[in-house]
């Protein structure tokens, strides 16, 4: 009895939850006021931290906060990235110049706003996008759904495994086959440091391999400087060809992917796994729209670097329309230390794009089919078909921008939906879009489909 009054003593909060809940014993009394005095605990640095954070005094605390929040869109911008866009963005410059330089600004201002709003829904529903499709569509039409993104899966994958390929070729001769097969390999390992406790792990590398992407993409602009007015001119919207219209397709596909959009919803639910405590929703907001607009900045960086690189040092030369003849050309012209970093940047974006990419079809194959499959099934699927075309196809680069025009068409299936759910109150609550930021996603979503039917109307015609 004197043990326990002393217990009482020192945790009078103990003997309020016996009076409040009789059902409890002395231990679980304790161990119920232990977790309550850990939450009250926590409340506090929280409301002190938010206190912090107006009064503007404590930078430190608030700097650590905020980069504690950052990552999921670094990861999302790996998909801008991709071999994909260094065989569209390389073509369009030996091509058309700086012809299509607005194209890159404008769905990169684009993606921006995407990104966002794809993080925002993740952040406030605690669902993904394939999820909450999934809750609102009948059985024929989850699995339609899901055929359409797997399409699309596996022309994300083709353009990763045949950028990983060449650049293979390039530094150690590797026949494409071979090369692919590896790339097939290591990615499948990073891939095992996704989910769980290690996700923040898996962040890091996929962001050390984003840096290596930018030095790699973007060195050649040292050795050869653009002229500023040049690629100013480049900013006035216009086209020349049906084939330019065809090559911004390409490049809009390549830019703005789909599997980012369904998988950003993910990733800012998953860089919390592991019985990590989220921050606010206010607080997740504010630090998404600072993840998603460096991210993206970076990727667009990267992705003008490699139009304005290209159509200062390739414009007119033969054989440029390929990555394996951009490289020689870049090799001729500025040098083989460019050519090697060029190399070593294409070789990091296929392993990085190519994880990211088999993370989303396994996420976008739980939500919409409600299948939990392992990532090496996942993985499978959409590496034979590439595997397949290294095989067989003459000219693998040609066939990376097809599949980026392929990644095009299914843009509006991710950004539609997205849309919808954004504006919809019942499930967004107060953080929904308001009427100015829905119809300037109506507008960006118009212009993509738009281009998109160009593409299509082109194509039966026989003019692209």
């Amino acid at each position: 009895m004197h043990t326990i009054d002393k217990r009482r003593t020192i945790h009078p909060e103990q003997e309020r939850l016996t009076a409040k809940h009789p059902e409890l014993n002395i231990v679980d009394a304790e161990t119920a006021a232990s977790i309550e005095r850990g939450d009250a605990e926590i409340d506090k640095e929280r409301a002190a931290a938010r206190a912090q954070g107006r009064g503007g005094k404590t930078v430190a605390h608030h700097g650590h906060a905020l980069a504690g929040i950052l990552g999921p869109a670094f990861v999302a911008a790996v998909a801008y990235v991709d071999p994909g866009n260094v065989a569209a963005n390389v073509t369009s410059g030996a091509r058309y110049g700086y012809l299509l330089v607005w194209v890159l600004v404008l769905a990169n201002a684009m993606s921006v706003l995407i990104q966002y709003q794809s993080a925002k829904l993740g952040i406030v529903t605690g669902k993904s996008l394939p999820e909450l499709l999934g809750e609102r569509m009948h059985d024929a039409g989850r699995f339609m759904f899901f055929m359409q993104a797997e399409v699309i899966a596996i022309a994300t994958d083709l353009a990763e495994l045949i950028g990983g390929a060449i650049a293979l070729n390039l530094l150690f001769g590797l026949p494409l086959f071979v090369g692919g097969v590896v790339i097939g390999a290591v990615s499948t390992v990073l891939l095992l440091f996704e989910g769980g406790k290690t996700h923040r792990l898996f962040e890091k590398m996929v962001i050390a391999l984003l840096l290596v992407i930018t030095f790699g993409f973007i060195a050649g602009l040292f050795i050869a400087p653009p002229n500023p007015a040049d690629v100013a001119g480049g900013l006035i919207p216009h086209f020349t060809t049906t084939d330019s219209v065809l090559m911004a397709s390409s490049m809009l596909g390549a830019t703005v992917m789909p599997h980012a959009i369904y998988l950003h919803s993910t990733l800012v639910n998953d860089h919390y796994a592991g019985g990590q405590t989220k921050p606010s929703v206010k607080r997740l907001l504010d630090g998404s729209k600072v993840d998603v607009f460096w991210a993206l900045v970076l990727a667009g960086t990267v992705n003008l670097s490699l139009l304005i690189l290209a159509a200062n040092s390739l414009y007119g030369m033969k054989g440029t329309d390929s990555i394996e003849g951009a490289q020689h050309a870049i090799v001729s012209v500025l040098g083989p230390v460019i050519g090697t970093i060029f190399s070593i940047g294409l070789l990091a974006s296929s392993l990085s794009s190519t994880s990211v990419g088999t993370y989303a079809g396994s996420e976008i194959m739980h939500g919409l089919l409600r299948i939990k499959a392992p990532m090496w099934a996942c993985r499978v699927v959409t590496l034979v078909p590439g595997l397949i075309v290294l095989w067989f196809a003459p000219n693998p680069t040609e066939a990376l921008v097809i599949g980026q025009v392929i990644l095009s068409v299914g843009i509006p299936f991710a950004i539609i939906p997205l849309m919808r759910y954004t504006h919809n109150k019942e499930l967004m609550g107060k953080w929904v879009d308001g009427p100015i930021k829905h119809a300037i996603f109506i507008v960006v979503a118009a212009l993509i489909i738009a281009l998109n039917v160009l593409l299509i109307v082109l194509t039966i015609l026989g003019k692209a």
